[in-house]
């Protein structure tokens, strides 16, 4: 396809703005459009018309026509899916499609233009593509903006340092002037008089501790000393450092809190020793505490998923580490058993890998988690990560929790979206499960059947399905959400994003029992077995 211009024009032709993307007059392309009205038939749905040397493709934009002059040989489906885009763009950008919206944004219409079509050629860019081209901010130029309002800052205050020094010098010359010329001021004066110091004050600091007497005696209350001419803030201790903060916080880094004065000094008493505690998992949202016990185990697994629209799975991958937390030295010689897994997830491509000084598992035996050296015992007041598992694959019969995502164009220019979820995966329950649906741009859902809540999401147009928790054991199992919304292009309620804890392991690993390598009576332990999102798409 090649597009020779596009333009948003007039009933009567007359053009309101217009792109060319190849070589072509002023006086061409205001030819070209003030003969397209003539040339578009009456009664007929037709969006297209030919002449002998070009096409025009185009859509009504309430009073405006936005239409693309296309050479003959090009594709016309192709064609009308651009014009499609360049229309949505339009709606996107202007609160209205009138002539004179559309001038107030001609630059920004025109940017977005040629992020669409280059050189006459499509770009595969889709709306909110083009959208994050147009509002993207140069990280650059903010840094040099920051280290430009430093240096002028820095320059301020050293202006205000040379003043203050120079009003010193000034002041100290005036002292020493006053003070040769009025040495014998006392006896020419009289005892009881004013000292030859007390025409000129001297500038002396206020002290905001305790007040104290005045360092001229009786002498400063019989004649009041004039405030100093010159009255500045100085240099203030700590303003550098709060820009260089601002600095480090665009370039992404993190500021260290500062030691207080206070604490640095006051004495520091000696305190008898803490006992270890137990490290508690971050970030649990609505998952339930579990109250550590001497042994505590944590176990973690985080998924990747991408599935297909259509069915299947993209790519999956899952990570996992068994963390072991001692803090009785007396229990540090053990060994834990896994429990046998109820399902077979993942087959021969889940691998485990054990701590160096962990012995590895027996084939055909039970897996058990201890150390080589049985003389020897776990760390104690330290998190341990005593065992890995990963698995990578796209076996459908291994993904956790199913979704469906069916949208159903209308002839009315809507779309029905059915969307549907299901828990695979019985050896977890999900908590905090949000299902994202991306909304095509401008319209609003209406939405007839639901379960959980549900939301819209302002910072990225979308809606928010959620459910506070998804269990194998009663209804919220499964659950399913349908909404109506205007578009007919399917493929804008793609990506669909899904997030959630869970508790559980996805793989299985769970602890059996944990007894002492003497063989006397097991320690109470205690687990904590969560699963994370880290991507999670229907695409």
């Amino acid at each position: 396809m090649v597009v020779l211009a596009a333009s948003i024009c007039t009933k009567g032709g007359k053009a309101v703005i217009s792109r060319q993307f190849r070589d072509m007059s002023r006086t061409r392309i205001e030819s070209l459009l003030a003969s397209f009205p003539k040339l578009i038939p009456t009664n007929t749905q037709h969006t297209s018309v030919e002449t002998t040397d070009v096409r025009y493709v185009y859509q009504p934009l309430e009073d405006l026509y936005i239409l693309l002059i296309t050479n003959k040989a090009s594709n016309i489906l192709q064609d009308i899916d651009t014009l499609h885009l360049f229309a949505r763009v339009v709606s996107d950008m202007c609160r209205s499609a009138d002539e004179r919206e559309i001038s107030k944004n001609a630059f920004e219409l025109l940017g977005a233009f040629d992020e669409i079509v280059s050189m006459g050629y499509r770009e595969q860019v889709n709306l909110m593509q083009v959208r994050s081209v147009l509002e993207m901010e140069s990280h650059e130029e903010k840094i040099q903006e920051i280290i430009a309002r430093n240096k002028e800052a820095e320059a301020k205050e050293e202006l205000k340092r040379r003043a203050k020094q120079l009003e010193m010098q000034r002041r100290e010359q005036q002292r020493r002037a006053a003070g040769g010329g009025g040495g014998g001021g006392s006896s020419y004066l009289g005892s009881g008089g004013v000292t030859g110091y007390s025409s000129v004050p001297r500038f002396e600091a206020p002290d905001v501790s305790t007040p104290s007497p005045s360092r001229f005696g009786a002498s400063s209350a019989s004649t009041p000393a004039r405030s100093p001419a010159f009255k500045g803030s100085g240099m203030k201790l700590g303003s550098k450092k709060t820009k260089q903060a601002e600095l480090l916080d665009a370039l992404g880094g993190e500021v260290l809190a500062s030691t207080t004065a206070s604490d640095l000094g006051a004495p520091r008493t000696p305190t008898a020793p803490e006992p270890p505690t137990i490290q508690k998992v971050s970030g649990r949202g609505s998952l339930p505490e579990v109250e550590p016990e001497s042994v505590h185990i944590i176990i973690k697994e985080q998924i990747s998923l991408s599935l297909l629209r259509d069915g299947g799975v993209q790519s999956m991958e899952l990570k996992g580490d068994m963390n072991l937390q001692v803090t009785d030295p007396a229990q540090a010689h053990l060994r834990i058993t896994l429990a046998s897994p109820s399902t077979d997830f993942g087959g021969s491509a889940l691998q485990f890998k054990q701590h160096p000084n962990v012995a590895k598992f027996t084939p055909g035996q039970p897996r058990i988690v201890a150390l080589k050296d049985s003389s020897r015992a776990f760390p104690v007041g330290q998190s341990l990560a005593v065992l890995k598992w990963r698995y990578a694959g796209t076996d459908e019969s291994n993904v956790p929790l199913s979704i469906n995502c069916w949208p159903s164009p209308s002839n009315d220019g809507t779309c029905e979206v059915s969307i549907e979820y299901e828990l695979e995966n019985e050896n977890v329950t999900l908590y905090d499960l949000v299902i994202s649906i991306p909304l095509p741009d401008g319209s609003y859902p209406t939405v007839t059947s639901h379960s959980g809540e549900w939301s819209l999401d302002p910072s990225s147009h979308s809606l928010a399905w959620s459910i506070p928790i998804v269990s194998a054991s009663d209804e919220s199992k499964s659950g399913s959400l349908i909404f109506n919304v205007g578009g007919v292009d399917v493929s804008a309620f793609f990506p669909v994003e899904v997030s959630f804890i869970g508790q559980g392991s996805l793989a299985g690993v769970a602890v059996g029992s944990i007894s002492r390598v003497d063989g006397g009576e097991g320690p109470a332990f205690s687990v904590d077995a969560l699963v994370t999102s880290d991507e999670y798409l229907v695409v």
